[in-house]
């Protein structure tokens, strides 16, 4: 299926690592020329640099900066468009999740969180609605959890944010049509550094990766056995955020291997 993004310029936050940078590499895979951010300036170098051997230094642009920044991001913008003229898809991807209960979460930990869910959607919504008014196809996706709707205790303040997150991206589906179209990915679990690095505090070492998330699996019942790969969030990342989602606006896609208890 060709998704009509050859030429189309996306930009993507939090693109240097796990879904965002498979989601840069897939559409540069169709095509299209990507500006993306990161927090980390070491990583996303490194990043960059293997973008531009792979696909061309004319077709990716990487800078460091903060979606909660709303004037370095803002500047970041003006930026993307001197380099490509125009903006065409927006992924926001940035921000992660805090673990913490309501006991155990201070008032900051709440301002916090609340500010980088919302505000890393809100930022760079702000900041290239202007150009994907303009697009003729504009398009923004939000990588969101399951929690948004199956909230967990032990993730209580994410569980919360991640609600209105998803609340405010349906009502951005209805107030930026028919220029934009606003769609979002619920994440289950999905493979990460997040894991990754549960999985090196293990208790028995002798378990391998291998058998240690299968286990994982197992506990968190989910249907397919295993937990999702960067790979298989970014390609539906992709997809909605392409003219082959043309009538799809408002709409939220699970992406859990069937994880989800609610109808």
């Amino acid at each position: 299926m060709d998704l009509g993004l050859k030429g189309r310029t996306a930009v993507v936050t939090g693109g240097s690592s796990g879904i965002g940078l498979a989601a840069v590499r897939q559409l540069l895979e169709e095509g299209a020329n990507v500006a993306l951010c990161a927090r980390g300036a070491e990583r996303l170098a490194a990043v960059h640099g293997a973008l531009e051997e792979e696909y061309g230094a004319d077709r990716v642009m990487a800078e460091a900066v903060s979606v909660l920044d709303a004037e370095a991001f803002g500047a970041f913008a003006e930026r993307v468009l001197a380099r490509f003229g125009g903006v065409d898809i927006l992924i926001n991807n940035a921000g992660q999740g805090r673990v913490s209960t309501f006991a155990s979460t201070s008032d900051d930990d709440w301002r916090q969180e609340l500010e980088l869910k919302f505000f890393s959607q809100i930022n760079p919504v702000r900041a290239f609605q202007d150009a994907l008014e303009a697009s003729g196809i504009g398009a923004i996706v939000a990588v969101n959890s399951l929690l948004a709707y199956q909230p967990e205790p032990h993730m209580v303040c994410t569980s919360s944010a991640r609600a209105g997150v998803q609340n405010l991206l349906k009502s951005l589906s209805v107030e930026l049509a028919p220029a934009i179209r606003v769609n979002s990915i619920l994440l289950g679990l999905v493979d990460s550094n997040q894991w990754q690095r549960r999985f090196e505090a293990r208790e028995d070492r002798s378990q391998t990766r291998e058998a240690w998330f299968a286990d994982l699996a197992t506990k968190k019942n989910i249907p397919l056995g295993r937990l999702g790969q960067a790979e298989e969030a970014a390609r539906a990342l992709v997809f909605l955020a392409s003219p082959a989602a043309s009538y799809i606006t408002g709409a939220q896609l699970e992406i859990s291997g069937g994880v989800s208890r609610f109808a």
